[in-house]
């Protein structure tokens, strides 16, 4: 696979090259005031993965886990680097115990940010000689894009805001970019929010939970209607995003749960490794451990406990109602990769291998046909109510996943639980869907759990 980008300076054109999903990549790099047209090799092996954060003449900065799990800044001259590009590099800013994140400019300085379980923070300042460093302050629930002195940022209960950044982080609301609430919806959530209807938890076990409730005066007698997300893989963060879907959600009187789990990149890429390959049963138990956790603490039951997830995360969700059906009353696997077997052979499944493994390898198999969804249906038993969702047009995860199991699941199925698959049609695996269709598809996410989970509206829906 192949990316490309210009530093911003103009002069500089990099290629990166990356094996599958593997996040190690190559780096190339053409100087573009030469009309030679050479491209020369700067990383040639796979040895981490290296992101540019900008440079300054010859000397390239770059965001990377190379001999650093959870990743740190270094600098390579490519002016000095000879026949090995190790020969230049310096660490600017060394491997710290919580995960980076991100590295942005912030006037003519690094700004990084980190996560520290699950959540964003702004750790450090230093400038780009990195002859002076100092602490910046806290801010807790940071995340989203940061240009040269605006910090976005939200969370759950919180839509996504700009502030102009001081020097010392002080931050002041940008009025130049307000986000645009005269819609209904907009009012609705605006009013929620102001009405300061969450409250928002993080909780920890192997694993650790975000959970959130709408009801500061939240009864925990085990009958509140939870859904719990997850995804944990391709060590993609899952960190507080605010949704106007999961507000809907809340409004009517349910919990929502986030997990963050081994294969993710919440804690490095030892966090990483730990969900792949041989390892991903740990996905599974720490999924399964998280639903567990909110029993016992009596925020819901597994009469009243709903799971869901997409692609990676719709697999997640098979392979844990398939293997816990007791402990769920309701599974949503969204766009699921849920034939293990035969993944590689579809679109861009191949790519998959480097999280998943590859059912050709023999140890590799017994792993991924002891959890494929698909494979471990077994006939005679009474699975959650099931709503699998899927789009006629995906490309990145065929449909033909979610029609084999949604006809296996059937065909297997022995309790009265509904057993359903939603079929979007002129659409894909998500990204660019139009926005009804978003609605829609949420409506009825949720009209289904409302069915099968059962709760009266303790909020009626006002505009």
């Amino acid at each position: 696979m192949f990316s490309t980008t210009v530093t911003e300076d103009g002069r500089y054109l990099l290629i990166y090259v990356s094996q599958s999903t593997d996040r190690k990549n190559l780096v190339f790099y053409k100087d573009l005031t030469d009309s030679s047209g050479k491209i020369t090799e700067l990383i040639p092996t796979f040895e981490g993965s290296f992101d540019l954060i900008d440079n300054q003449g010859t000397t390239f900065w770059f965001q990377t886990d190379y001999e650093a799990p959870r990743g740190r800044v270094i600098a390579i001259d490519i002016g000095r680097s000879g026949q090995d590009w190790r020969s230049s590099l310096e660490s600017v800013i060394p491997e710290a115990e919580e995960t980076l994140e991100g590295v942005s400019l912030f006037g003519d300085r690094f700004l990084t940010t980190y996560l520290k379980d699950a959540r964003t923070e702004v750790k450090r300042v230093c400038d780009r000689r990195y002859a002076r460093r100092r602490s910046a302050a806290t801010r807790s629930w940071l995340s989203g894009r940061l240009w040269r002195q605006a910090i976005g940022h939200g969370n759950f209960l919180q839509l996504h805001q700009l502030h102009h950044a001081d020097d010392d982080l002080s931050l002041r609301p940008d009025h130049r970019r307000k986000h645009d609430l005269s819609s209904a919806a907009g009012r609705f959530q605006s009013r929620r929010l102001r009405n300061d209807a969450g409250v928002l938890r993080q909780q920890r076990r192997n694993s650790s939970s975000h959970v959130h409730h709408p009801q500061k005066g939240l009864t925990l007698d085990g009958s509140n209607p939870t859904y719990l997300y997850g995804y944990g893989g391709f060590s993609i963060s899952i960190t507080p995003a605010f949704s106007p879907s999961n507000l809907v959600w809340m409004e009517l009187g349910g919990v929502y749960a986030v997990a963050n789990l081994r294969g993710g990149g919440e804690y490095g890429e030892a966090w990483h490794q730990a969900g792949t390959k041989l390892n991903k049963q740990n996905v599974f138990d720490d999924f399964i451990g998280a639903a567990e956790w909110l029993i016992d603490r009596k925020y819901t039951s597994s009469q009243k406990l709903a799971i869901g997830g997409g692609s990676n995360g719709g697999l997640l969700v098979g392979a844990c109602m398939t293997q816990r059906p007791d402990l769920f009353a309701a599974a949503l696997p969204a766009v699921g990769v849920l034939d293990m077997l035969r993944f590689p052979l579809f679109t861009i499944g191949w790519a998959w291998c480097s999280d998943y493994g590859s059912p050709e390898n023999q140890d590799e198999f017994q792993a991924l046909y002891a959890y494929s969804p698909l494979h471990n249906l077994k006939p005679g038993t009474a699975y959650p109510a099931t709503m699998i969702t899927t789009a006629d047009h995906d490309d990145r995860v065929v449909p033909a996943h979610s029609f084999k199991f949604a006809a296996a699941l059937q065909a297997a199925h022995a309790g009265d639980a509904p057993v359903l698959i939603r079929i979007e049609t002129k659409a894909g695996h998500g990204a660019g869907k139009p926005t009804a269709k978003v609605i829609e598809e949420a409506s009825d996410r949720w009209a289904f759990l409302v069915k099968v989970l059962g709760r009266v509206l303790t909020h009626p829906l006002k505009f």
